[in-house]
């Protein structure tokens, strides 16, 4: 039976993976919280990095994506850059690469096909006319919030019993883990 707090898989310290069990011999209970979670340091970051890896894997599994007629209908990767250029306004393809931790040309390939659904104009830099900026189309700007509206509407559901307070304090939890995740991706490169 599956004791850790997700109780949909094994864990290392499920009663299976523990000798004593396989003795006939009750496992020593790991001391847990009130919510389940091994309590101390270890035990904890343990239970964190699960719960990133189930979210990541569900995350991906459900895609996200909204609900209703725009559920699914974006992919990250194009939901992220029209974030973006909603944002910042019009922007240099160096300068939204850097600003979202990837590379131009992962930028340039992934702007491709915004620009050929009319979703992203290239236009010409009002202060340098040679160089080329980027900014959202109003049909961009229209297909952008009809994305977010149905996002919205799924973390609503997803959070329907949850306060107010415990949805802020998760934003600012989970803005602080992704801004710890691009620190330490922009340290290693």
């Amino acid at each position: 039976m599956p004791t850790h707090p997700d109780m949909t898989t094994a864990h290392p310290h499920d009663e299976a993976s523990e000798p004593s069990a396989r003795a006939g011999t009750p496992p020593a209970a790991e001391p847990r919280d009130r919510d389940g979670i091994p309590e101390g340091a270890e035990g904890l970051l343990d239970a964190l990095q699960h719960q990133v890896a189930l979210f990541a894997r569900r995350a991906e599994q459900t895609r996200l994506g909204g609900v209703g007629q725009a559920r699914n209908s974006m992919d990250r990767a194009a939901y992220l850059l029209l974030n973006r250029l909603d944002q910042d306004g019009p922007t240099g393809v160096k300068a939204l690469a850097a600003g979202m931790g990837i590379d131009s040309s992962t930028v340039t390939r992934q702007v491709a096909p915004l620009v050929e659904s009319g979703l992203v104009k290239r236009t010409s830099h009002p202060d340098d006319g040679r160089a080329v900026v980027l900014r959202l189309s109003p049909r961009g700007a229209s297909r952008l919030e009809q994305v977010r509206a149905s996002r919205r509407e799924l973390m609503a559901l997803l959070t329907e019993e949850w306060s107010e307070e415990e949805r802020t304090v998760f934003c600012a939890l989970l803005t602080r883990f992704n801004q710890a995740l691009s620190d330490l991706q922009a340290a290693n490169s």
